[in-house]
């Protein structure tokens, strides 16, 4: 079993080792070099991560271990973000990255991933019980997580509304994601089913686990942290070398290193008839989306030089976050009953697919219409679930539903 370990452990170092090599001798390649080198040390990095952070829930419970663990995990897509930024503090010019770089992940993640998910779950089912099925089903638990993402989407549209995102609504932010962390931790985790290498380095024994463990974290932290920078830069200086417009590339090809192991894991569950874990596993990456990753961005500015003000956005930025709001709005409010069904997938996948046809200003307003007016259709057809989710993040957990809520808010068992 050990042996089935070390060919993914090795594949991964093979992309990690070469990049720590030029970072710590100081050489600076040419922008194409770095962003390969450094991208795929980042994407080796992240499924080193996500091993690991599986594995450690066999060992740790509790609050406090909560929080490390979703720290850890959000670490590899946040790195890149953040350092654009703190750097927009001194050189107002990076405001647009960080901006594109946060749009860009989160509606990745629901657009493509949940879209996908759900559809390749509903095929699996299919195929095992020869009938067509129509929608995901999802266990109740859920709904808690689905009721403070219900909440973050509404105070996202204050950004495309006020045209910044500022340091009062940065703190508001991490509040609401502490409180997030705190009702996870009140839950009782159900037993980790753990798959691929996590299932592996859960098994082994306590002490070599442990360490192993440990010894990942803290690799994988040092390898994503000391790649964020050059691969930044080798984004945007390969964008500039290239003619190719370096806002798309920081905001579609960066998130789509750092997602690839958070789409793995959900896929794979899928593909083991788990849908409806694989899709609670990208709500929680949405929570933290919308609450952890956009609540350090002004504070992250602020250390980096900027004013107190917070982010200010220009008119394609705010273009960008207000797709990104109503889109999020239609997730949510085809999720109201906990029930994915088909049409809500292949609608958030074909108008994630358009908004590359049409990539224009007028073009991006239309979608936010379309957006809104779907989701307003959707909000009408589940109405009686819209308050129980709003409220279930106040509500105490009831003990039918603790089984099913995640031991990790970011990546589930």
């Amino acid at each position: 079993m050990q042996s089935k370990l070390l060919g993914p452990l090795a594949l991964c170092a093979v992309f990690t080792v070469p990049a720590l090599a030029v970072r710590l001798a100081g050489i600076h390649p040419s922008p194409l070099v770095a962003l390969l080198l450094f991208g795929a040390a980042v994407v080796a990095a992240s499924f080193v991560l996500a091993w690991a952070a599986e594995a450690a829930q066999v060992d740790i419970s509790g609050g406090l271990a909560i929080a490390i663990l979703a720290v850890i995990a959000v670490l590899p897509e946040y790195a890149v973000d953040l350092y654009f930024a703190y750097t927009a503090g001194s050189d107002p010019a990076y405001v647009a990255y960080a901006a594109a770089n946060m749009t860009g992940s989160n509606r990745l993640l629901l657009g493509l991933g949940w879209s996908v998910v759900v559809l390749l779950g509903l095929a699996i089912a299919k195929r095992r019980t020869g009938r067509t099925v129509r929608e995901l089903v999802l266990d109740s638990g859920y709904r808690v997580e689905l009721g403070f993402l219900a909440i973050a989407s509404v105070v996202a549209f204050v950004i495309p509304v006020t045209g910044q995102i500022c340091l009062v609504l940065g703190f508001a932010l991490l509040g609401l994601f502490v409180f997030y962390l705190w009702k996870m931790s009140r839950a009782e985790a159900g037993e980790p089913h753990l798959v691929g290498p996590a299932a592996i380095i859960g098994a082994l024994p306590r002490r070599s686990r442990r360490a192993l463990v440990v010894a990942l974290f803290l690799f994988a932290a040092v390898v994503i942290l000391a790649s964020a920078e050059p691969f930044a830069q080798g984004l945007i200086a390969t964008g500039r070398q290239l003619g190719v417009d370096e806002f798309l590339l920081v905001q579609w090809l960066a998130p789509l290193a750092s997602e690839s192991p958070e789409f793995i894991v959900a896929i794979l569950f899928a593909v083991r008839g788990k849908g409806d874990d694989a899709i609670g596993t990208l709500i929680s990456s949405k929570v933290n989306q919308w609450t952890l990753l956009v609540g350090c961005l002004p504070i992250a500015y602020l250390l980096g030089g900027g004013g107190a003000g917070g982010l200010a956005l220009d008119a394609r930025q705010v273009e960008e976050f207000l797709l990104t709001a109503t889109q999020t709005l239609l997730g949510v409010a085809a999720l109201l009953a906990l029930r994915f069904p088909r049409w809500a997938a292949w609608t958030l996948l074909g108008l994630f697919a358009v908004q590359f046809a049409l990539p224009g200003q007028t073009a991006r307003y239309v979608l936010c219409g379309i957006y809104l007016v779907i989701a307003l259709a959707a909000l009408i057809r589940n109405r009686r679930h819209l308050l129980p989710t709003l409220l279930a993040p106040f509500r105490a957990t009831p003990a039918a539903e603790r089984a099913s809520v995640p031991a990790t808010p970011e990546r589930r068992p």
